[in-house]
This record gives C-alpha cells, sequence and structure tokens, in this order.
C-alpha cells in the first residue's frame, strides 16, 4: 500500500489574502510585522520569539499563530514589512533604477541591521513586496536588449553587490558596538599587532601600500557608491552603451 505524502502547506500570503473571518479583530498581520520588526530593531533577530512578541503585542501567546506557524513564517512577515521602505520610482531608466536599488537597500538595512543576519529561508522568501522590487528592476531592464537569463543575472549583481556590502558594514558595525568602539581608528588600533605580524612577514606589500596611502578607511558611503558606480560600470560596458 502506497503511502500518501503529506499536502504542502499552503503558502502563508495566500493564506492572508483571504478575509479574516472576524471583521473586528484587534490582532492583524500589520501589527504582528511592527511589533516583530521593532524587536528586532532594538534587541536583535533572537529577542524575536513567538512568546515575547505576543507579550508586546499583549495577546495570549497562541493568538499570532492564527497568522503565522511560527518563528519561520514570521520572519517572512517581518521582511515583507521592511521591503515597503524600498520603492524604485517609475520611469527610470535601467541604470537608475539599479542605482535606486542599490541605494535603497543599503538604506534599509542601516535602519534594520537584522536583514543581514537572516536565515537562508528568510533571506530566499518570495513576499509581495520583495517581489515588487524585483518585478521593477527587471521591467527596468527589459528595454536593454538582454535575454531574459541575462537580465535576471544582471539585476541578481546589482542586488548581491548591495547585499555584500551591507553584510561587511553591519558586521564591522556590530562588532564595534560589542566592545565599545566609537570609530575606525579604535578598531585599527585594537587590530594593529595582528596587522603588524602579517605585513612584516612581506607576503602582502598591496595591502600594505592601502594601509600606508588610502584616506578613506572610514568613509563607507563612498566605499559603496564606488562599487556600485564599478558594477554598473561594467554593466554598461557589456551592454556597449
Amino acid at each position: 500500500m502506497a503511502v500518501e505524502k503529506d499536502k504542502p502547506r499552503e503558502p502563508l500570503w495566500a493564506r492572508l489574502e483571504r478575509p479574516a473571518p472576524a471583521p473586528r479583530q484587534t490582532l492583524t498581520p500589520q501589527r504582528i510585522a511592527t511589533a516583530a520588526v521593532g524587536i528586532a530593531d532594538a534587541e536583535g533577530l533572537d529577542a524575536v520569539t513567538m512568546r515575547r512578541l505576543a507579550t508586546e503585542l499583549g495577546v495570549a501567546p497562541m493568538a499570532p499563530y492564527r497568522y503565522v506557524s511560527g518563528k519561520d513564517e514570521l520572519l517572512e512577515l517581518m521582511v515583507d514589512h521592511v521591503y515597503e521602505e524600498l520603492r524604485l520610482p517609475e520611469g527610470l531608466g535601467w541604470r537608475e533604477t539599479m542605482r535606486a536599488l542599490g541605494h535603497g537597500t543599503r538604506e534599509m538595512t542601516l535602519r534594520h541591521p537584522w536583514l543581514a543576519q537572516l536565515s537562508p529561508q528568510a533571506m530566499l522568501a518570495l513576499t509581495p513586496r520583495r517581489m515588487a522590487v524585483t518585478e521593477r528592476s527587471l521591467s527596468a531592464l527589459a528595454g536593454s536588449g538582454l535575454d531574459p537569463d541575462t537580465t535576471m543575472s544582471v539585476f541578481r549583481a546589482v542586488d548581491a553587490y548591495a547585499n555584500g556590502a551591507m553584510a561587511y558594514e553591519i558586521a564591522v558595525r556590530s562588532f564595534m558596538d560589542e566592545r565599545g568602539w566609537a570609530d575606525g581608528g579604535e578598531l585599527r588600533s585594537e587590530l594593529a599587532p595582528q596587522m603588524t605580524w602579517h605585513i612584516q612577514t612581506g607576503r602582502y606589500p598591496a595591502f600594505e601600500g592601502y594601509l600606508m596611502a588610502a584616506t578613506r578607511k572610514d568613509d563607507v558611503l563612498w566605499r559603496f557608491e564606488t562599487g556600485l558606480d564599478y558594477v554598473l560600470d561594467g554593466i554598461a560596458a557589456k551592454l556597449g552603451i
């Protein structure tokens, strides 16, 4: 006798799009997301638990489970909530849209640093607002003459640059905050013994040249913008425009 497979769970967003059975419920997906994001912004992702969320909302511990099955779906709801902030203007060319995507991602991540620490499942979650950002990006690239696979690769290149740069920036900020360091000078002073040893081996002359000559070590916005410009210049060169 064949064993019947478990039916796949209905997606969170399909459930949430159905009309609520009671029109005057005090608990809504919006309230849940707002409260959870507030906790994560103030205390980090580890502080976000279903019990803590219920306490914050002033409801019974099981009440949020009417909307989300657990923390994985709660993270999806949170990601969708903050992606409301990443709005790409209409009517821009591909380069302006990709630039807006990069800067919008940076600003959103600075407001919500936990975005740089998501689980793989939450990082890949297909939420309506995240899908809307992808849709606007692909639409802006549609007139560039690229085939569908290359169009998606160009979008992913810019998206990956922005998220990767912010993962590093947030990691440095978190490391400094944990130790109470106010600026990059304190960080470099702490790392100086290790760096000195590495440089004195003579194996890293290019890195030594950077350390001696660089003048923008702490200008994180300039570093982000410069990297983004080079990514976009490379795409433009490939497109021949």
